[in-house]
């Protein structure tokens, strides 16, 4: 509030959503119960790669409870599908039908879909279903699909390439010819799952033409066009209604053929039908992440300087583009994000998605950005070995100085602020790096296998419609909106255009809107998202959700403001410039006692007084305010990992963690360590154990978290988190994203603390995940270490 210190603003507000959640008067979407309401199940290929002979629906309409079923050659229409764009040089478009009539291209496509009155019958309506296919070769890997005599998973898309880009910034090649060191390395990444706690869903009820879906969505907004052009019907007619989400990780943020289908099965049903996804499904069917493999060439002078980069990048992308993002996400932000926070003079790359006979990659907390730091943090380390160097001093001899920004990086990014310097000087301090290098020495002495890793990473946050307008996105709006309402009570409603799914809005938005309006944060209530009643905008991801806020609640919570204050300045019979607003009132500033309540200045905005409002203000309290954001800005951070090897087992016990992190002001300090502590925890097990395994025939290996081994609290350390702000000079109150960054800075901090462990065994880390295993059989493999003999260390004395 201008004057006036905020009062809630940057305070450890406890989230107000918390009570209701934690005591189970949390209402998601497997809570929501309609009338005549049917169960949604699918029939999904069996093959990788097949055509589709025949689908017989009659014996599953034949079984009891069996309501509706559905096949690709029911669909009235055979357009029904999903072919995002992208507007950019080096796409080719790819059609993926909401069911497939003649060809499946990886194993777990939805075929058929069946309407019954419970989810038992509706599985056994699905057993029915005979479908016949002749199986055709798949495409499970990049070797595969780049083959020279690889069949087409796609006859529009020659070569499987869906997105091929170049880019280059200096001579790369001088660079390298003249370097003292280069630096020639390939790093992969497995494919991974989001695996949100609650998998995705959708009910879905016609009225008419009118089409209310409820889903558990993170763009509620571009669901709605989407589902108003596949079925031709006005925008302002379908309705999409979002109940407490239980995590969405960027994986909520498509719109995926299983939408499409279950809203074209409740019109035939003629009755609303619900689908809720299983485990299995979310493992086998929806996006998956990383994917990816990167081939570096790093020239650096002999003082361990970066002087040139270059770096091809090849997604495994899966079998179609992903609504809204296309397959340039994952290919696209590793490169664009890779020279991270360092000083480059060189930098080249050459980016490829290819199609494969895998579900779609698509979004996943730090998409694309977790390679690039993966890629560069390694490199970096390589350097520091190769020359004798420190980690901490090869970073502090490339970070981007404080009075640099903002700062043109290679890539192409423009870096609005930052001080890693200082956040590598503080994160080292915090985590005590000296007492622990000694402690290292000491346990080496031992013969156990102790590690320290370091990893900066930037990542690019509140990004609008001028940055996706740029890369060529059509399906992404932008801007978000908010819409704040005083009642005549003087209570106050918030209504975002994005949703939350466990980040907290409806308390860091109520401190904004609290402050700005002078009310108590109790009396403001924030809603979950329905496009009947919440303003247009774009969504929650990509670590926007807090830029959003200031911009667009914030704002309209301003602008209400000087409403309120010119209806009060007539009621105290003064000047707006004099009042200010403070503990529910109204004060003219330097005279107690003078003063009106906010809720009685409500009740005159709704019911004026005689001769009407002041200044020709209108009745109401009620403003909408749009803000496209301008992004990208970026936000960083250091992380500090502390690991130890099992020497016997191999097993990598994570010990301990530090986090500096730069994401300008905070709003609340206890969402944003929330913030970085689930990341973490994510990067971490994505860094030892995520990863989705498939056969040469494209059959998922790991369809159960059986196989599919999740972090829990107990393989988790404590965490040491400092706060460090630059402010944005590009954002309302210079926020800045975050949600994304410990999914960025973790892997890379653990590998290269387990490559710090093993370096008395010459032992690289290469790829993630590192596996246990791989290490305790001192098998050399090309997607994890490359491990030396163990027992080349001492064992431990006793």
């Amino acid at each position: 509030m201008p004057g006036l210190p905020p009062r809630y603003t940057g305070a450890s507000v406890r989230r107000v959503e918390d009570p209701r959640l934690v005591t189970g008067r949390g209402r998601y979407l497997d809570d929501i119960r309609l009338h005549g309401l049917l169960h949604a199940a699918f029939v999904r290929s069996p093959h990788a790669h097949a055509r589709i002979l025949r689908v017989d629906t009659g014996p599953a309409l034949r079984t009891p409870g069996v309501e509706a079923v559905l096949a690709g050659s029911d669909l009235a229409r055979g357009d029904l599908a999903l072919s995002p764009r992208l507007e950019a040089p080096g796409f080719a478009p790819t059609v993926w039908p909401a069911l497939p009539v003649t060809r499946v291209r990886f194993a777990g496509e939805p075929v058929a879909v069946v309407a019954a009155r419970d989810p038992y019958a509706a599985s056994d309506g699905c057993e029915a279903v005979l479908v016949e296919y002749e199986p055709l070769p798949a495409l499970a890997s990049l070797a595969a699909a780049l083959a020279p005599d690889a069949p087409r998973l796609h006859d529009a898309v020659p070569g499987n390439v869906l997105i091929e880009r170049r880019h280059a910034r200096g001579d790369v090649d001088a660079a390298l010819a003249a370097a003292a060191l280069v630096i020639r390395e390939t790093f992969t990444h497995a494919r991974c799952s989001a695996s949100p706690i609650e998998p995705r869903g959708l009910i879905a009820r016609w009225e008419g033409d009118d089409l209310t879906v409820w889903a558990g969505t993170q763009v509620p907004h571009v669901l709605r066009g989407a589902l108003a052009v596949a079925f031709r019907v006005p925008e302002g007619r379908v309705r999409v209604i979002v109940p407490d989400t239980g995590g969405g990780f960027g994986q909520k943020m498509h719109v995926l053929p299983e939408d499409l289908a279950v809203v074209a099965l409740a019109r035939v049903a003629g009755g609303p039908v619900k689908w809720v996804e299983t485990r299995r499904e979310n493992l086998s069917a929806a996006s998956h992440a990383r994917e990816e493999r990167v081939e570096v060439d790093a020239a650096a002078d002999a003082s361990g300087v970066l002087l040139a980069l270059r770096a091809r990048v090849v997604s495994d992308a899966g079998a179609y583009h992903i609504y809204p993002l296309t397959a340039a996400l994952e290919p696209l932000g590793t490169a664009g994000i890779l020279p991270g926070p360092y000083r480059l003079p060189a930098y080249a790359y050459h980016a490829l998605a290819v199609a494969t006979s895998k579900p779609p990659l698509g979004a996943y907390r730090g998409v694309g950005m977790t390679m690039g730091a993966f890629v560069m943090e390694r490199v970096l380390d390589l350097v520091g070995e190769r020359l004798g160097l420190d980690p901490a001093e090869v970073r502090r001899r490339n970070l981007i100085p404080p009075d640099a920004y903002p700062f043109a990086a290679a890539s192409g990014f423009v870096y609005d602020s930052g001080n890693f310097p200082k956040a590598l000087e503080e994160a080292l301090g915090l985590a005590g790096y000296e007492r622990l290098r000694a402690e290292q020495a000491a346990a080496r002495r031992q013969g156990r296998l102790l590690g320290i890793g370091l990893a900066c990473y930037t990542e690019y946050t509140g990004m609008g419609a001028e940055t996706y307008r740029g890369r060529g996105m059509v399906h992404l709006p932008g801007p978000e909106a908010a819409t704040i309402k005083m009642e005549p009570d003087g209570s106050v409603r918030c209504y975002l255009s994005f949703p939350s799914q466990g980040q907290g809005h409806a308390t860091t938005a109520a401190q904004l809107v609290a402050d700005r309006l002078g009310v108590p944060l109790e009396r403001v209530l924030v809603f979950q998202t329905d496009t009947h009643v919440s303003p247009p905008g774009s969504g929650t991801f990509a670590s926007r959700g807090g830029v959003a806020q200031s911009g667009a609640a914030g704002g309209a919570a301003e602008t209400l403001r000087k409403k309120i204050l010119t209806i009060a300045a007539g009621l105290l019979e003064a000047s707006p410039a004099d009042l200010e607003i403070r503990a529910g009132q109204v004060r003219v500033r330097g005279v107690p006692g003078r003063h009106v309540e906010v809720a009685e200045v409500a009740r005159a905005a709704y019911s004026p007084p005689r001769g009407g409002l002041p200044g020709d203000a209108e009745p109401g309290l009620v403003v909408t305010q749009f803000f496209d954001l301008p992004g990208p800005t970026f936000s960083g951070a250091v992380h500090v990992a502390v690991v130890e090897v099992d020497r016997e087992t191999g097993r990598v016990a994570v010990s301990g963690y530090t986090v500096v992190e730069d994401c300008g002001p905070v709003i609340n300090p206890v969402i944003v360590e929330g913030q970085i502590h689930g990341a973490v925890a994510q990067g971490i097990g994505e860094a030892l154990g995520e990863r989705l395994v498939y056969d040469d025939g494209g059959q998922l290996l790991t369809g159960t978290l059986m196989e599919y081994a999740l972090q829990t609290a107990a393989d988790l350390p404590s965490f040491a988190i400092g706060h460090l702000e630059t402010p944005s000079p590009l954002t309302p109150g210079g926020y800045k994203g975050m949600g994304e960054g410990g999914t960025i800075g973790a892997p890379a901090a653990i590998a290269n603390a387990v490559a710090d462990a093993l370096a008395p065994l010459a032992a690289g880390v290469t790829a993630l995940p590192i596996l246990p295993e791989q290490l305790a059989r001192r098998q050399p493999s090309p997607t994890t270490l490359r491990p030396q003999a163990l027992a080349a260390i001492p064992r431990a004395t006793s």
